[in-house]
């Protein structure tokens, strides 16, 4: 027996409305440590991330660890398009031990999680985990995360999704949420985040409109 083909989207497919992006420890003081990832593109793909959430609506979590005492301020690539955002103060590394985040995820009630941030091998391997056991579907935007080591960054990877998670990247993570370029209403939004910070994807448009006047709507 055949199967049918339909013009519909995957149900793996994320889509604004179904996730909570959780965006974790993006601290100077995690950066320092930090060497699977270049700072300036890890810098780059958080904000890519946190435009795209902003603008397509996505509800978010900002958590940090021990901001005050230790580990110093949240990105500003980060914080600037959630204005009005509480971050989150945590002392657990866990953040899905934590009683703040967990009623921020209660109450925005999606089954989907979408988690980011510093370090892989432990304030990200321990939510996905914890998530993914208390049957939360869970995914990891893998370049906008990093560790000490490639080594520490790719086992923790690794780990996650042999436990069930599924990884992406943040280029990925904005255009899966457009999906459709004739979607008008945020077209100039997701292409204006491509070239402000879509690495050479972004110049591509960039160059395209100026060359020919291209437009992809």
């Amino acid at each position: 027996m055949g199967v049918t083909a339909k013009a519909e989207p995957g149900a793996g497919l994320l889509k604004p409305n179904d996730h909570t992006l959780v965006l974790i420890d993006f601290q100077s003081q995690m950066s320092f440590a930090t060497k699977s990832i270049d700072p300036v593109l890890l810098r780059s793909n958080a904000s890519l991330i946190s435009k795209a959430a902003a603008g397509f609506g996505v509800p978010a979590i900002l958590t940090t660890v021990a901001e005050k005492t230790f580990s110093g301020p949240m990105y500003e690539e980060i914080t600037a398009p959630f204005p009005k955002q509480e971050l989150l103060d945590r002392t657990s590394m866990n953040a899905w031990e934590d009683e703040a985040v967990i009623a921020d995820v209660n109450r925005i009630g999606k089954s989907r999680i979408v988690l980011a941030g510093l370090w892989t091998s432990v304030c990200i391997v321990g939510p996905a985990l914890s998530a993914i056991s208390q049957g939360f579907e869970v995914y990891v935007i893998t370049d906008a995360c990093g560790d000490i080591s490639e080594e520490a960054h790719e086992r923790a990877v690794q780990r996650m999704v042999q436990a069930g998670a599924r990884p992406m990247t943040s280029l990925q993570y904005l255009l899966e949420l457009q999906r459709d370029w004739a979607r008008a209403e945020t077209y100039d939004m997701t292409t204006g985040i491509a070239k402000e910070v879509g690495g050479a994807y972004g110049l591509g448009i960039i160059y395209a409109r100026a060359m020919f006047g291209a437009h992809g709507g």
